[in-house]
């Protein structure tokens, strides 16, 4: 090859990594959430399943009974119960998580686990029981902190599983986000036929999530609510990584809600603040949870919050609004 072929090829590599820069940067500059983003450094808190007894999620699996591995109880409230929830709204959260699940009289009972023998004093699939069944049960049976010595909330939860109605019920002018435990359309049409009854303004204030089938039955029904499950938030991250860049918010993104961790936020075009910016304007919740892991963690400890992005104005995902308001 001769000299002036050498210069050449050397002159358009350097334009092409110029080009390569220029695109870089005008990329970088478009989606800095440094110089575009809001961030005004507060954060809203949802109160996962009220105040809740937290555990560690080392080795926990789908079927892990962890009402017998909390820590330590400093308080004597039960998850998904209606002191526990009066009690985080009254610390502070904006938003409050309940998990749903259908009773054998077709009632929508407010309870996390598919079966009762883990929290308690009760035994098969939640869907078996009548609610009045239900009603009987101690709720806070099974909770132990030292492998079964102790159960220091044995006999409080008695007659405390509410159901959903009583929730909106009880707190009519707050954002509540039904989470149905069980991927069954079934059980999303009963929780549709319900919440067609309420009022097209307390309805705005409602959200969805679940598995792809319990949500879809949801969505087909009132296709206006707010509604997240798996494959909505995929396709709506996947048509946000390919065309985010522009500043584009996708129709897959809009009026729904994100439940992400930091590992995934990262890849995300504006984050952390352009992006909740992006999708608040689009009528999107962002929410952060804690935990590199399979399971998402809320930000229970003081501690955690040194996890969330500086001026972070999303939602945190939380079960001890308590801990972490002061």
């Amino acid at each position: 090859m001769s000299h002036d072929k050498r210069v050449r090829r050397f002159r358009r590599l350097w334009l092409t990594l110029g080009v390569v820069r220029l695109i870089a940067a005008g990329l970088w500059v478009g989606n800095s959430s440094a110089l575009w983003g809001g961030g005004d450094g507060r954060p809203l808190l949802l109160a996962h399943r009220g105040i809740a007894q937290t555990f560690p999620l080392d080795g926990v699996e789908n079927d892990t009974c962890t009402a017998s591995r909390v820590h330590p109880p400093d308080h004597s409230y039960l998850e998904n119960t209606l002191p526990s929830m009066r009690a985080a709204f009254a610390a502070g959260a904006g938003m409050l998580e309940v998990d749903v699940q259908v009773t054998a009289d077709d009632q929508l009972a407010v309870f996390h686990d598919a079966t009762l023998e883990c929290r308690t004093d009760g035994t098969g699939r939640v869907r078996e029981r009548t609610l009045a069944e239900l009603r009987r049960l101690d709720l806070g049976y099974g909770y132990t902190a030292d492998g079964g010595a102790t159960y220091p909330l044995r006999g409080r939860g008695r007659g405390l599983l509410p159901t959903l109605e009583q929730v909106v019920a009880a707190f009519p002018e707050r954002e509540l986000l039904v989470d149905l435990k069980n991927d069954d359309p079934a059980e999303g049409g009963r929780l549709a036929a319900y919440l067609a009854t309420l009022p097209a303004e307390r309805l705005k204030t409602i959200g969805v999530y679940g598995g792809d089938a319990s949500v879809a039955a949801v969505a087909d029904r009132l296709p206006g609510i707010r509604a997240t499950s798996k494959k909505i938030m995929k396709d709506c991250l996947v048509r946000y990584l390919a065309t985010g860049w522009t500043g584009h918010v996708p129709a897959a993104c809009r009026h729904t809600e994100l439940h992400l961790p930091q590992r995934y936020g990262r890849l995300l075009w504006g984050w952390p603040n352009l992006f909740v910016d992006r999708m608040r304007a689009a009528d999107t919740r962002v929410v952060l949870v804690a935990g590199e892991g399979p399971w998402s963690a809320g930000f229970d400890r003081p501690a955690d919050l040194a996890e969330v992005p500086a001026g972070w104005s999303g939602w945190l995902w939380t079960n001890r609004v308590d801990a972490i308001t002061p």
